[in-house]
């Protein structure tokens, strides 16, 4: 500040001695008072435009497309129990809680689209202390409505995100909330927007399988955006094949949100405003999913902390063939019976004690 900018202000260091009732004292608190103004709504302009930036951002990039099956339709789970229509003032599960499913794709060829490779189902507990992810692997041997049994992902391709909703409500008899929807560039624009992730590998890869040219070493690995796109896409050199893939996308959701809820990323708004841009860029959400929803659910969850996030993977007895599907994972029926109570008593806790795959 110059020498005439703080003469101006009346904040000189030469004056003359001021004598009783002088009014250069209260004139100098007044512009005192007047320039930290100025600085405070610099400031809070700063922070308005920059909040208003990423509101921008998520509005221009998310889609919003009918994802969900027709919600008039009543729900009857396997083992009897009836879920009322959504249209009759039902919302999520016949209990408590709510249930996301996120689907994620690769497209790496053209035979490869309109598969789901990732099948996520989410529930928030009505009190959220804990957020818990069921990993359905595709190769899940299950009924489709309107074409008989056959693998979980089969659904996706008959008949995209409303029929993988309504053979996983069935399935289950629960209602699903919400759909969220991205590919696999998503998540690799995602962990290079946080800077890379640390992700544990529970079995080695030494990067000549399917998944991509990456040396994956068993326990902690540093990995960028690309890297951790091979991690989550190879299954041929793990020891359970898809099954043991779904594990290693459960790792790497969980790794990516502990990064993005990081004080290191919380702090820093350069990364929060390329985070909400690779977040938010392939992102499609169902048609009741809005905006601000998504903002109520994420300040909800603000507080949920890596050892609140618990992952299992759908139960199932063993593995099988076909003669349409090929091979296939087998439903363990009573337990499946068991995960939709659980999710419909919002109960999972208690389900995931007993059940959970170690």
């Amino acid at each position: 500040m110059n020498g005439q900018a703080i003469d101006e202000l009346g904040l000189t260091s030469d004056e003359e001695p001021q004598t009783p009732g002088d009014p250069r004292p209260r004139r100098v608190l007044r512009r005192v008072l007047i320039a930290v103004a100025i600085v405070l709504g610099l400031v809070l302009a700063s922070v308005v435009g920059f909040v208003g930036f990423l509101g921008y951002t998520v509005n221009d990039n998310v889609t919003q497309e009918n994802l969900l099956p027709d919600p008039g339709v009543a729900i009857t789970a396997p083992d009897g129990t009836v879920i009322p229509p959504a249209a009759e003032g039902v919302e999520g599960v016949a209990g408590t809680g709510t249930n996301f499913l996120l689907i994620g794709t690769d497209g790496r060829t053209a035979t490869d689209r309109g598969r789901s490779d990732v099948i996520i189902l989410v529930h928030v507990p009505a009190d959220p202390t804990s957020v818990q992810m069921i990993h359905f692997p595709r190769d899940l041997f299950v009924s489709i409505p309107g074409h008989g049994k056959n693998k979980i992902n089969a659904a996706y391709a008959f008949g995209g995100e409303p029929l993988l909703v309504e053979t996983l409500q069935n399935l289950l008899g629960v209602r699903i909330d919400h759909v969220a929807r991205t590919d696999f560039d998503g998540f690799e624009n995602m962990v290079d927007a946080v800077g890379g992730v640390r992700v544990y590998a529970e079995e080695a890869s030494n990067g000549q399988g399917n998944g991509g040219p990456t040396v994956i070493t068993k326990g902690w690995n540093e990995l960028d955006g690309g890297e951790a796109l091979d991690f989550v896409r190879e299954r041929y050199q793990l020891s359970q094949g898809d099954i043991s893939r779904g594990r290693r996308q459960l790792a790497l959701v969980k790794a990516l949100l502990l990064e993005a809820t990081s004080k290191q990323t919380l702090t820093n708004p350069v990364k929060i405003a390329r985070l909400t841009d690779a977040a938010t860029k392939n992102l499609t959400v169902d048609q009741n999913l809005s905006l601000a929803d998504l903002k109520d659910y994420a300040l909800e969850l603000r507080g949920i902390r890596g050892g609140d996030i618990v992952f299992a993977t759908a139960p199932y007895t063993g593995f099988g063939t076909d003669p349409v599907a090929g091979s296939i994972d087998i439903v363990d029926q009573p337990k499946m019976e068991l995960l939709g109570e659980a999710l419909r008593t919002d109960t999972m806790d208690d389900y995931l004690d007993v059940f959970v795959t170690p």
